[in-house]
């Protein structure tokens, strides 16, 4: 127990238990401006107890007192507040309990589940683009976070590798040639092979009939287009795959679940909803109307699973997904980060399908919506030719302009060493732009922000890291040799640094509570700007004996969870900048 809110609550607990009479009151420690922590448990429990809350308070603290349970002093505030500031050798030795700790004072999951997290999800012969960069990043960061804390994790890249568009792609592929397309394709011009594929579909007759004659070929089994088809995948994938790995995202190719993999199953899905009563015809389409969705007209909105002319959809596939992932895999969190536009039809697809017994009791599919990316015009993010700006573009130029500003701060680095850092750098602004909005709002794209090394950015947080590195450079000590240092917590700058770095479970665990890696951003650089005010504050390499040992171990701890969280963000930290 390694968070001091955990701590405390532990310790305070068998006093708010005594004063109750009975055991597993919950004293509801709080983060507080006014001291290191808040009780606020005895509100509650003066409601059971029929007492005031302020007397519940005092009993409880003098209860405290007389155990010796709390090192430290406790204040009654406010109608029934407990205020705590503890004795900095109850955090020293929190400190150094952390610093033993491989996981950082992380705790496990308290229960482990099987976490599945559909992401990223590119189509087949089209570029991946900005729309694709918060999907992806929110995923990663998500994966690696339940990943940590012990959880079952399966990635899931459900990539529109189905349907209609894919007759006119195969055509297009059959007139080019297949050496020829796999050349155009593997230099990465996915939207120009689908852009001519669509020009001849829109001005061919002939084509078109040929198109429309390969998609039923396509979906009923033909080897040959089939194979063609895969084809097609096959190039698309290893283009998404430079993407993921200039990206330094954790997707594979055995994360591809496709809408193809559930295309089987879509006759099914249609079944058991008409087995189970729920499917009705309407406008010779089969719909289910789940409770509580209407039109603008009040009138019920359905979910339509079978068009008129006996055409599967999206919804059906989504269906089908669920059905998968729930009977198949046996997972009981499913989390779909996916853009807030797609709210409603989540929102319908999940009810449809509890509804339907496929999301059982015990069984949670939650949206992880986003906002969108934006232009210094706060509209859709626009390349110069009014298109939207292919992702790999992005993050190329995201690594020129922050070699650039590595080649400016530190010159006299070797130019393999620029390159790395250059690119820990480039991709990591862009990534921590994204991920330090909250991710249900829009954000504006801005360069000159995100490769700030001022503010809440990557490279604040970077160059953080970087310089308690140099600290020990200078020193020319083992860091390891520090971990067993029990710190020495006097000075106030030593105090807020040892409770920002003992938050770190805390953070990690409100993160994956509310699915916002924003949470984890906004911890990361609190205990940047912490460390700041330390290292301004209180010399480490000029101070003497004990006092210098202590604050190396404070630097040590501070840089290691520096480096944990940003890779928990997936998110590279240089040791020199």
């Amino acid at each position: 127990m390694a968070d001091p809110l955990v701590t405390l609550a532990a310790l305070l607990q068998p006093a708010f238990d005594a004063v109750a009479g009975r055991s597993g009151v919950d004293p509801v420690v709080r983060p507080s401006d006014r001291a290191d922590a808040q009780a606020n448990g005895a509100l509650a429990l003066a409601k059971e107890l029929g007492r005031s809350p302020r007397d519940v308070a005092e009993a409880v603290v003098a209860e405290v007192r007389r155990r010796g349970d709390v090192r430290g002093t406790l204040e009654v505030a406010g109608p029934g507040f407990v205020n705590i500031v503890v004795d900095g050798s109850f955090l020293a030795d929190e400190v150094a309990r952390v610093a033993a700790d491989d996981r950082l004072g992380v705790r496990p999951a308290a229960r482990a589940r099987k976490v599945i997290v559909d992401y990223s999800a590119p189509n087949v012969a089209k570029e991946m683009h900005v729309g694709h960069l918060r999907s992806t990043v929110i995923g990663d960061a998500l994966v690696r976070m339940f990943e940590f804390v012990g959880h079952q994790v399966i990635r899931e890249n459900h990539i529109g590798d189905w349907g209609t568009p894919f007759g006119m792609l195969i055509e297009h592929l059959i007139d080019l040639g297949e050496d020829e397309a796999a050349e155009h394709l593997s230099l990465g011009d996915l939207d120009g092979f689908y852009k001519e594929a669509r020009a001849k579909f829109d001005a061919s007759d002939d084509f078109k009939e040929r198109a429309r004659a390969r998609v039923v070929a396509l979906q009923s089994g033909d080897a040959e287009t089939r194979r063609l088809w895969q084809l097609l995948v096959q190039l698309s994938t290893e283009y998404f795959n430079l993407v993921y790995s200039l990206l330094d995202v954790r997707l594979t190719d055995a994360d591809i679940m496709g809408e193809s993999a559930y295309n089987d199953g879509l006759s099914a899905v249609l079944d058991r909803l008409g087995a189970l009563g729920l499917l009705t015809e309407s406008d010779g389409a089969e719909v289910v109307f789940p409770p509580g969705y209407t039109n603008r007209d009040g009138d019920p909105l359905p979910l339509i699973v079978q068009k008129g002319k006996g055409g599967f959809n999206y919804a059906t596939s989504d269906l089908a997904c669920v059905i998968d992932r729930v009977e198949r895999i046996g997972s009981d969190l499913i989390l779909y980060v996916v853009g807030a536009p797609q709210a409603q039809h989540l929102s319908m697809v999940f009810d449809v399908a509890r509804l339907a017994g496929w999301l059982p009791e015990g069984t949670d599919a939650v949206h992880v919506s986003f906002g969108s990316v934006l232009g210094s015009d706060r509209k859709m993010l626009k390349s110069r030719s009014g298109e939207t700006p292919k992702l790999v573009e992005l993050l190329e130029e995201a690594i020129a302009r922050a070699g650039e500003a590595v080649a400016e701060k530190n010159p006299e680095l070797a130019d393999d060493a620029k390159a790395a850092i250059a690119r820990m750098l480039g991709i990591g602004a862009v990534k921590y732009a994204d991920l330090s909005t909250d991710r249900v709002r829009d954000y504006v794209f801005d360069w000159e922000r995100m490769l700030s090394f001022d503010g809440n950015t990557a490279p604040y947080l970077q160059y953080a890291h970087a310089r308690i590195c140099s600290i020990f450079r200078r020193a020319g000590i083992d860091r390891s040799s520090l971990r067993a240092v029990v710190p020495q917590i006097v000075e106030k700058e030593e105090r807020a640094l040892a409770l920002a770095v003992l938050g770190f479970d805390s953070a990690v665990a409100d993160t994956l509570e509310r699915y916002s890696p924003h949470r984890l951003c906004t911890y990361l650089y609190e205990l940047a700007t912490a460390f700041t005010g330390f290292y301004e504050h209180c010399p480490v390499l000029k101070a003497d004996g004990e006092v210098r040992e202590s604050r190396l171990a404070l630097c040590d701890l501070t840089a290691r969870v520096l480096e944990r969280g940003l890779d928990l963000l997936g998110i590279g930290a240089p040791e020199q900048m």
